[in-house]
């Protein structure tokens, strides 16, 4: 089996899929993308994709290997999601081609079921009550907000109180039996985030994510010790050892992204890497269905998963909904907050490839805002 076509496609909201053919029928997808770059990886997959033509699509280790290491610049935000999309179409055709999920060619199932959290949006505290209160409905055990918008560097009284008061607004509407997540998105510095943090504690999130950005991951150890909250990060990391300063230091949950870090193989390797440090995965994934499958198919053979990021409804997908890529939605329906194992070959997942080509005509030109302070000064989004 040989494959003979590597192509494309920017799609609506913000997504770029790949898909790879092979000369005996079969085709796997992935979902390689940088968001608000993603016409710069579609370039890095077409210059890796001389390489694949003509090659054996089961030797997914050894392209791995060639994708990431045959080039003398290596990684990177680019390359790394260039080669993640293309690892996850590989899987899937090496699924496709022994009749088997991927989560069993990574060793078997390890649970029946995968717990998954939904983000709310919401900047008053009255607007977040009721998001979550509607989640509730839905039946989902676990949210994730923002827990600010733009902060300074030092953030004053109010500041701080207004993210108590936001995060305090969805748990009074969860209670003690649904978790909240809360995402700082790299907007607070190191001093800033060891004044907010334990402010936090007593509304017990089940972790904060990026509390500071990853060029300041130096500090997480100082952040870990002062911080009652569990730590999270690593959805700006792309390989196994740019976690090994954020596990030393002793972050609680490792974010490796399935289009970003590598694909499955990487990610797989990033959770055994956490497991060995007492840390559990929860894969970053505000992106589309392609993404969610392969993170699901890890998730399923990973003993030390904690939770999953889904993006069904999320903000960023206005006019465009992942489901709308897919041609059976059974795969992402929610059971109790839950997604139930596939058990299809591959991915799991049947990409709707008429409306993927019909969507990748109109395409997209995706930017993430720019903020600025009052002063006029940049601002971390």
């Amino acid at each position: 089996m040989k494959i003979v076509r590597i192509e494309t496609f920017l799609v609506p909201p913000r997504w770029l899929f790949c898909r790879v053919e092979t000369d005996e029928g079969l085709v796997g997808w992935g979902e390689p993308v940088v968001e608000g770059r993603a016409e710069v990886v579609r370039a890095a997959v077409e210059v890796l994709a001389e390489y694949l033509l003509g090659e054996d699509p089961l030797r997914i280790e050894q392209h791995w290997q060639i994708l990431t290491k045959g080039g003398f610049y290596r990684g990177g935000p680019v390359l790394s999601s260039a080669v993640a999309g293309i690892d996850q179409a590989l899987w899937d055709i090496a699924g496709q081609a022994y009749g088997a999920p991927v989560h069993a060619l990574l060793g078997g199932p390890v649970r029946e079921r995968v717990r998954v959290y939904s983000w709310i949006g919401g900047d008053e505290p009255a607007e977040l009550a009721d998001a979550a209160a509607a989640q509730v409905e839905a039946g989902m055990t676990a949210i994730k907000m923002n827990a600010s918008g733009l902060l300074a560097a030092i953030p004053s009284a109010r500041e701080v109180a207004a993210v108590v008061r936001r995060v305090a607004a969805a748990r009074e509407v969860l209670g003690d039996d649904r978790d909240i997540a809360l995402d700082f998105h790299g907007r607070a510095t190191p001093a800033a985030a060891r004044r907010i943090l334990p402010e936090l504690a007593p509304l017990r999130p089940l972790f904060v994510e990026e509390p500071v950005l990853p060029e300041h991951n130096h500090q997480l150890g100082d952040l870990v010790g002062a911080s009652p909250v569990p730590i999270a990060t690593g959805e700006r990391l792309f390989a196994r050892h740019e976690f090994l300063g954020p596990l030393r230091a002793g972050v609680a949950v490792v974010q490796p992204d399935l289009s970003h870090a590598g694909g499955i193989s990487e990610v797989r390797r990033i959770a055994a890497l956490a497991e060995t440090y007492g840390a559990v995965l929860a894969p970053h994934c505000p992106l589309g269905p392609i993404s969610l499958a392969a993170s699901l198919q890890v998730a399923f053979a990973t003993p030390n998963f904690l939770i999953q990021e889904q993006s069904i409804g999320i903000h960023y997908h206005a006019g465009s909904e992942l489901l709308d890529y897919v041609v059976d939605r059974e795969p992402f329906r929610f059971v109790d907050g839950h997604l139930r194992r596939p058990e299809a070959p591959g991915l799991g997942i049947t990409v709707d490839e008429r409306a993927v080509r019909a969507a990748a005509r109109h395409g997209h030109a995706w930017r993430n805002p720019v903020w600025r302070h009052d002063d006029g000064s940049f601002a971390e989004w």
